[in-house]
């Protein structure tokens, strides 16, 4: 029993740690496609927990059937013509932007607090992905299981914080006294899920694969998706807080936490410096384990390979990629959504 929950544990850790990257960590993402659309943005995030649970399952279900070791993989069996090649080339190139995305972040994360070039933050966190990289899956596993859980403790600590002395800023008066600068929260909602689900499909087939446990996975996507609801919604509430002056930084938790002195904010930077890199490190995973099958390039070949490629387009800038890229890719991932749930419901007698 104690195992199971350890495993279940491991598959929650290793999800959030996907969808938490340099976006959400920081701010950035659920200002952009939620906190900016007022309290509406809450029924956002209840959706996406929901979502990511449902296509999560689905997902795991499949790549344990078929045995399947990449999201390449994947588009093989429910789409075996040249929509699923596309499909493939696309969420390459999706995984690809992600690291990308992760590596501006870090860069930014140390420019706005330190100062340092931000080619700097970015190098630095390549060379520490590598060490964890070259141990495949059991580095994954490890660097999501410590992350995770320091990250959820942090946001927690801030926003009881907030409670404690800056009741006021998070009452219902306040926040909805400001108007929300955008409309269509439901449509953001879908674009963002969508991408995630994405993302994750090269972390989930894989581990899938490795736990042949449908009941498993399927427990661990859930425990992951309610702590993905928790964090979002806590992240979302403090933001609300702090607008409008959030809608202006490249790191707007940093502002957020900025209240309660130096310590805080050093913490809190540590903490979103090390979910950018958890989310690092199961992109390029992600990508190196779809080159081993569909190439045969060796695992640690291609983690060198896919970094040597992203850390170049991570130089365009944290914000630019994330207000440009993400919605486009949420857009894209709607296909490879559609897909997955017709092949499910076709072979639903099989998967279950």
């Amino acid at each position: 029993m104690k195992k199971d929950f350890t495993k279940i544990f491991q598959v929650a850790a290793v999800f959030i740690g996907t969808v938490v990257g340099a976006g959400l960590a920081s701010g950035k993402e659920i200002t952009q496609f939620f906190t900016s659309f007022g309290l509406t943005s809450f029924l956002g995030i209840l959706f996406c927990g929901v979502f990511y649970i449902l296509m999560g399952s689905i997902i795991a279900k499949i790549g344990i059937k078929y045995s399947l070791n990449s999201y390449s993989d994947v588009l093989k069996i429910i789409s075996p013509n040249l929509l699923g090649k596309i499909t493939g080339v696309i969420t390459t190139f999706y995984l690809i932007s992600s690291a990308s995305i992760i590596l501006a972040g870090s860069g930014a994360l140390i420019h706005q607090f330190f100062g340092a070039p931000k080619i700097v933050g970015s190098l630095i966190m390549l060379c520490i992905a590598c060490v964890f990289l070259l141990r495949d899956t059991e580095g994954l596993i490890e660097v999501n299981s410590f992350i995770v859980p320091a990250l959820l403790c942090t946001i927690t600590l801030i926003l009881v914080l907030y409670f404690l002395f800056c009741k006021d800023s998070i009452s219902l008066q306040y926040i909805s006294s400001f108007e929300p600068p955008k409309k269509g929260v439901f449509v953001s909602t879908i674009l963002y899920a969508g991408y995630n689900i994405l993302c994750c499909s090269g972390v989930l087939v894989p581990l899938s694969n490795e736990t042949k446990s449908s009941k498993t996975m399927v427990y661990g996507i859930a425990l992951g998706a309610l702590g993905l609801t928790l964090l979002s919604g806590s992240i979302n509430l403090l933001l609300l807080a702090n607008q409008p002056y959030i809608f202006e930084l490249e790191i707007p938790l940093l502002l957020v936490a900025q209240r309660f002195g130096s310590v805080i904010q050093a913490l809190l930077l540590v903490i979103i410096w090390l979910e950018m890199f958890s989310t690092e490190v199961s992109d390029v995973y992600s990508i190196s384990k779809t080159l081993e099958q569909s190439f045969n390039i060796k695992f640690k070949k291609g983690i060198f390979i896919v970094l040597a490629v992203a850390l170049p387009i991570s130089q365009i800038g944290f914000s630019n990629l994330i207000s440009t890229l993400y919605p486009l890719f949420g857009l894209l991932s709607l296909i490879f959504i559609t897909q997955c749930i017709y092949f499910y419901y076709k072979h639903k007698s099989e998967l279950n």
